[in-house]
């Protein structure tokens, strides 16, 4: 399938990298590279060309050994959205590596979003010795007290400077010795060569990116993670719940007779399930314990994470005709794809399917050469974990609207 139409106007925008040119390979530049001196993971130009120099488990052990020690660790907490979840699951496993974590969620404790997970699971935390408190990061020294003293602080929160900053300036000011951030493999600008490696042009109006720039031009020890999609207990970005609410689920016979009188809805097995386009675009979902374990090796080894970047994703594609049968298998039942072309039919894709519509897929590369990481995802088994919270959690048995996918099914 040819891959995104609107990567025309990147084939030749590069933040740096190797691409190939006439035969030759070319090193590309920006002055995007002044802000990332480290941020560079180059592309394969050729068969020919020298394969990048592989970090050894020796070299990497021995940057662990030299910023070994139990740290004191500040994570900035997102209150909404999918990345709250990477905080979660970053503490669990540094407080199991014997670290102090101290965890500042936006917001207030008694608000109605910390009644759902992952914050509904803060006593995991709490219990295993972190520290959590709520406040506004804005005046973050406030929020943790005047005393608190930390080693690493990670933002997983801010998405431009005007919210991160204060959080540098502050960690700058009281002596932080490493800085991370939790960016966005959405920043990337659209490649007619997919995958996304560390390196690759950026959309310079994104929020994401000024931040990077910020935070390379106030630490030497930084390091920035782009994630995309991910999946895992305690999330509650409704993606996979999408397929799910979807035409995959299965009711108990004894549930039929509680909705034969309501209109035909999505839970109801048979309903075809809507893909925009042909259902072979390619995108990433990652386990979130993978990307937490990515952000903790940059904590356990922070020089050798010093000024890079890192895609947080896992090292598996799927497609969405991928992703549905999988969802189905891990709910038991047999799916109908109908594909359809939104413009045709008249629907927002964005509105109509909970991924972007076109090729969307990032590697690991940086992470493996650098920290040794490796991904321990596994979509089939992990959406089933999933689907066992969505059954039990009585969703499948709710009423819902499906304006759009009745529209789509009748044009098509």
């Amino acid at each position: 399938m040819a891959f995104s139409s609107t990567a025309a106007a990147a084939s030749t925008a590069f933040v740096s990298g190797h691409r190939r040119r006439g035969g030759a390979c070319h090193l590309l530049s920006s002055s995007f590279l002044i802000a990332f001196p480290r941020a560079v993971a180059a592309r394969r130009c050729g068969e020919a060309a020298a394969a990048p120099r592989r970090v050894g488990a020796v070299t990497v052990r021995a940057q662990a050994a030299a910023g070994a020690g139990k740290k004191s660790v500040l994570i900035v907490n997102t209150n909404g959205g999918g990345h709250a979840v990477i905080g979660f699951y970053l503490a669990k496993d540094l407080l199991a590596a014997g670290h102090a974590v101290t965890v500042l969620t936006v917001g207030d404790e008694g608000s109605d979003k910390m009644k759902k997970p992952p914050f509904s699971r803060f006593s995991e935390l709490t219990s295993a010795g972190a520290t959590t408190v709520w406040g506004d990061p804005a005046d973050v020294g406030a929020a943790v007290g005047g005393g608190a003293s930390f080693d690493v602080v990670l933002d997983n929160n801010g998405k431009d400077l005007d919210a991160v900053k204060p959080v540098v300036d502050w960690a700058k000011a009281a002596g932080v010795a490493q800085f991370l951030f939790v960016s966005s493999a959405g920043i990337y600008t659209p490649s007619d060569e997919p995958p996304h490696v560390e390196g690759d042009a950026v959309k310079e109006s994104a929020g994401h990116v000024g931040v990077e720039k910020y935070i390379a031009e106030q630490f030497g020890s930084w390091a920035s993670f782009r994630p995309q999609y991910m999946i895992g207990s305690g999330n509650n970005k409704d993606c996979e719940e999408w397929f799910f609410d979807s035409k995959i689920t299965q009711i108990p016979p004894t549930k039929f007779s509680q909705i034969s009188n309501r209109p035909k809805q999505r839970i109801v097995r048979g309903r075809p399930v809507p893909i925009p386009g042909s259902g072979m675009q390619v995108t990433n979902i990652s386990h979130v314990r993978d990307l937490a374990s990515m952000v903790a090796l940059a904590v356990e080894s922070p020089g050798a994470a010093a000024g890079r970047i890192f895609n947080c994703v896992s090292d598996r594609a799927v497609t969405f005709n991928g992703l549905v049968k999988m969802c189905a298998a891990a709910a038991g039942a047999q799916p109908e794809i109908l594909h359809y072309d939104p413009a045709a039919v008249g629907v927002d894709a964005k509105k109509a399917f909970p991924f972007r519509n076109m090729h969307f897929y990032a590697e690991p590369r940086a992470a493996k050469e650098v920290l040794g990481w490796r991904s321990s995802t596994n979509l089939p088994e992990d959406l089933k974990e999933r689907f066992a919270e969505y059954a039990s959690s009585g969703r499948g048995q709710k009423e819902m609207s499906f304006d759009l996918d009745d529209k789509i099914i009748a044009a098509a």
